[in-house]
């Protein structure tokens, strides 16, 4: 089955920062892609390069096996993008942005309302409102909804939930999965790891580079050792102590606890009782199971 995109050897550089290192990788017809990575990682550059308003420095790209640079304006036409800020016409009311990005793609809202619906009904009691008075969460349904309303065939979407609330984040998980049901093949890019188990597959890109792709499970299932979870009655000097610990390979601060990871020659006990001589009280050293953050964490050290 042929990929709706494919990439290969995709370079692009400001100046002398070099935003994306010769990246290649496919997406397969109906998949949920997620491109996991902190703010500066390539993200954004990259959509726009596959969206068309960027061109690369070499290497080579397709989308739907058309080539962002020679078919720019046919793969405008079979795309929805959403960018990672929001770019709508803030002095146009919900129901003007609509009706105007329909027109731009010579289509009608009837035509395809069955694609927004449940979007929509969301918005519709706001639809005279001007999208600059929205609120966050309602500003990402607009977007979305003008980004489908000329039914794609494939959808970008830039970190499309920062910025919003807990709410509105898991409304829109539940909007994407339902849209990937009706076949539109999406990628989207985002910094939250807990949003990366909802993909099929994910691609975790730091300093313009994918570290690893794959399923999240199949990422998870890789990390290579066992993994600690540590806290003590001083939590607020434990992370100096375990980075000063010559048997702690990695420590990173997970919520409550700090995840860690220790040297083949420190045991659990060998390092709760370092802790305990150093003055630390209520110690405990769990195992626990990584998660695709954790994963994220051990390859960009390695990395």
């Amino acid at each position: 089955m042929k990929s709706v995109v494919s990439v290969q050897g995709i370079c692009k550089s400001y100046g002398k920062v070099q935003a994306l290192k010769e990246l290649g990788f496919s997406v397969a017809p109906g998949e949920l892609y997620g491109i996991i990575g902190p703010d500066g990682a390539g993200k954004t550059t990259l959509f726009r390069i596959l969206t068309t308003l960027l061109l690369a420095d070499a290497g080579r790209a397709e989308v739907l096996g058309l080539d962002v640079v020679k078919d720019y304006r046919a793969i405008r036409n079979r795309i929805g993008y959403m960018p990672g800020k929001f770019s709508l016409y803030q002095d146009l009311t919900v129901e003007e942005n609509l009706h105007f990005f329909a027109t731009v793609f010579n289509t009608t809202i009837e035509a395809n309302y069955y694609l927004v619906e449940d979007i929509y009904k969301q918005l519709e009691p706001f639809k005279k409102r001007r999208a600059g008075k929205l609120s966050g969460g309602m500003k990402q349904k607009l977007a979305l909804s003008c980004a489908l309303i000329h039914k794609p065939e494939v959808l970008f979407l830039d970190e499309p939930t920062t910025g919003v609330d807990p709410v509105s984040r898991k409304e829109f998980w539940g909007m994407l999965l339902k849209l990937k049901q009706q076949g539109i093949s999406i990628i989207v890019s985002t910094p939250y790891m807990d949003e990366a188990t909802l993909c099929d597959r994910i691609a975790l890109m730091q300093g313009g580079a994918f570290l690893q792709v794959d399923t999240p499970q199949a990422i998870v299932d890789r990390y290579p050792c066992t993994l600690w979870s540590v806290r003590s009655g001083q939590m607020h000097r434990l992370l100096g102590d375990l980075k000063a610990c010559v048997g702690v390979e990695s420590s990173f601060s997970f919520g409550t606890a700090f995840h860690v990871t220790l040297g083949n020659q420190t045991s659990p006990d060998e390092l709760r009782a370092h802790l305990v001589a150093l003055g630390h009280n209520a110690v405990e050293v769990e195992p626990i199971q990584p998660t695709v953050e954790d994963c994220f964490m051990l390859l960009s050290k390695n990395h």
